[in-house]
């Protein structure tokens, strides 16, 4: 898309941190003098991420704010604050219209769509439906497990322009990052997803298959992003914005290199040896961390065969014996929401993926009629000796 040559391009937050001050917040201390009220800019969208671009203007995009009064104001003002918004708001704000109509040029809007992105709501309304439980209760390790790393991305991005009441503040320091123990045992699920096919890359080529070997080191590469993202206290976004975190990550030029040399490898032996140093570098990462008593992190041959691995479940081991809450250092390794799904729909529906969660980390609360066998994960398994977890898949 080229550039607006009337309106420079600017980024998502700073429109909405112009509407609030600009249109908004003088509106709000006029008609409703004393109501207090947060005002942010959360949830979905290129631009709570950071990754707005010219492009992002064509649906979706533009002045937006989200204003979340207590539940009591909502009920006696709510509706007259819609009014009033409806009626006064300018038509611009810093020559870009309030009416996302007007902006969008490939997407449209239903025709009773308010002509202006003020959502007017509370926070007892809001977070259900975006994170998936209310807020009258500290998260539990399963309420961490259920969120996707997309929304927890989506509800601590952003900004928040004016906060009266605190709790969207606080809110989002519970929700910064995962408490200590999740966060290692989200950790250890993400080593698994590693050591469960770390030796394929190698095993697809010897038999011919540089597609499935091409497509398996793709995998390895996305689940090496994941982790190394978690590592530097990152909620991973979605697919599409994937890349663009990683790469914002500090001096994670040399790793991003050795993954780009190993995707793009037309030679399965180029493509291993990318991989083995990508493994290496990542292990070097979980080690200066201090989790866990260090491990080495040099590669080696796949018992008899001559594929390079890591023996990833070590760190998984080691991540799971280091958990101090039983609650969570029981939990089969399974994982998170994300680790369990990548299916848009799962993602994005809360109950949906809190059902799934509960499902393969606490089987024996699911009530319905039908029981699945307890899981059993390849690997590792709580009780087992952490410094020598074997992976066992097919030949």
């Amino acid at each position: 898309m080229h550039a607006d040559p009337v309106r420079p391009f600017v980024s998502g937050v700073q429109l909405s941190r112009r509407l609030y001050a600009d249109a908004v917040e003088p509106l709000v201390q006029q008609h409703f003098p004393g109501m207090r009220h947060a005002a942010a800019l959360i949830g979905a969208g290129s631009e709570v991420l950071g990754f707005d671009t010219e492009r992002s203007r064509d649906h979706d995009w533009g002045p937006r704010v989200q204003l979340f009064l207590s539940p009591d104001d909502l009920a006696s003002h709510g509706p007259a604050l819609r009014t009033r918004l409806a009626s006064d708001l300018p038509p611009t704000i810093k020559g870009w219209p309030i009416d996302l109509a007007v902006i969008r040029s490939s997407r449209q809007l239903p025709p009773d769509h308010p002509r202006h992105s003020v959502l007017v709501t509370s926070l007892a309304r809001w977070l259900p439906h975006h994170l998936g439980f209310s807020p009258d209760h500290a998260p539990t390790p399963t309420d961490w497990l259920s969120i996707p790393t997309q929304r927890l991305a989506e509800f601590t991005g952003g900004a928040v322009h004016h906060d009266d009441i605190g709790e969207l503040t606080r809110l989002r320091t519970i929700f910064e990052f995962y408490p200590d123990d999740v966060w290692r045992y989200v950790l250890a699920c993400q080593w698994m997803r590693v050591a469960q096919e770390e030796p394929f890359v190698g095993r697809t080529a010897e038999v011919g298959d540089e597609l499935g070997s091409a497509v398996l080191a793709a995998r390895m590469a996305r689940d090496l992003m994941t982790l190394t993202l978690l590592m530097h206290r990152r909620y991973p976004p979605y697919s599409k914005w994937l890349g663009s975190a990683f790469g914002r990550l500090p001096g994670i030029a040399p790793l991003a290199d050795v993954l780009r040399r190993a995707v793009t490898a037309d030679d399965h032996q180029v493509r291993e040896d990318a991989l083995a140093g990508a493994y290496r570098a990542t292990a070097r990462l979980h080690n200066d961390l201090g989790l866990t008593n260090v491990l080495e992190p040099t590669t080696r041959a796949f018992h008899d065969r001559p594929f390079q691995v890591l023996d990833a479940a070590r760190f998984t081991g080691a991540l799971m014996a280091s958990i101090a809450d039983p609650a969570v250092r029981d939990l089969p390794v399974t994982g998170a929401i994300d680790h369990l799904s990548d299916n848009t729909d799962v993602l994005t529906s809360p109950g949906v993926s809190r059902a799934l969660t509960v499902a393969a980390t606490r089987p024996e609360d699911v009530t319905d009629a039908f029981q699945p066998e307890p899981l059993r994960v390849q690997g590792w398994r709580a009780g087992s000796d952490a410094g020598s977890p074997v992976v066992r898949r097919s030949s």
